[in-house]
């Protein structure tokens, strides 16, 4: 190979060598630029087989577990259960009083509001049963409350009813129906007196 023509080669080569590091260092730094924007996107904390005990006093008061919770870093953080969750409530002799499930939950917490939707249901202790797709409570003030149709079962399968949302205190003793119909099966000697 002539000299002349031996320097145009070896400068195609250093060329082409240049524009293949810079292409993979371009190509490097977008894959470094995608993952701190997917990072920034979602400034999240996730932990697997969660189970938390709410305690007072010594006392255990409620039992929350979840199989994924995730835990958002953002300007109003909150918690979010995106694979459900469960949540054991206990009276003071350390027996449960009612539960909770939902399909998805999420926890705002400096509204200290937490929203449960998606199959949620409560169970009471005494075997009453509380079905509906969306139930919030607001910890301020510890009520429970809803704007979509609800259902609930009495204990003993005499009877039920519906409504198009409810509100009650935290223990599900004093519930209040919007626009309620029921069903309640009578034994005899029981139920108004008709004249």
């Amino acid at each position: 190979m002539s000299a002349p023509n031996e320097k145009i080669f070896l400068f195609a080569v250093a060329a082409l060598c240049s524009v293949l590091m810079f292409a993979a260092c371009e190509t490097d730094l977008k894959e470094v630029d995608r993952i701190a924007a997917i990072q920034a996107e979602e400034p999240v904390d996730i932990s697997l087989g969660v189970t938390v005990i709410y305690s007072d006093s010594a006392k255990v008061k409620a039992k929350m577990s979840a199989p994924e919770m995730r835990h958002y870093n953002v300007e109003e953080p909150y918690y979010e259960f995106q694979k459900g969750v469960t949540i054991i409530f206990y009276d003071e002799n350390g027996l449960e009083s009612q539960r909770i499930t939902s399909d998805y939950a999420i926890q705002k917490e400096l509204q200290e509001l937490t929203e449960f939707r998606g199959n949620v249901v409560i169970t009471r202790a005494d075997g009453s049963i509380i079905k509906t797709e969306e139930l919030i409570h607001d910890q301020k003030a510890n009520t429970f409350y809803n704007h979509v149709p609800i259902e609930a079962y009495f204990k003993d399968g005499r009877g039920n009813f519906m409504g198009s949302s409810f509100h009650s205190d935290g223990n599900f003793e004093n519930i209040e129906v919007q626009n309620s119909t029921g069903l309640y099966i009578f034994e005899d000697g029981e139920g108004p007196a008709f004249r």
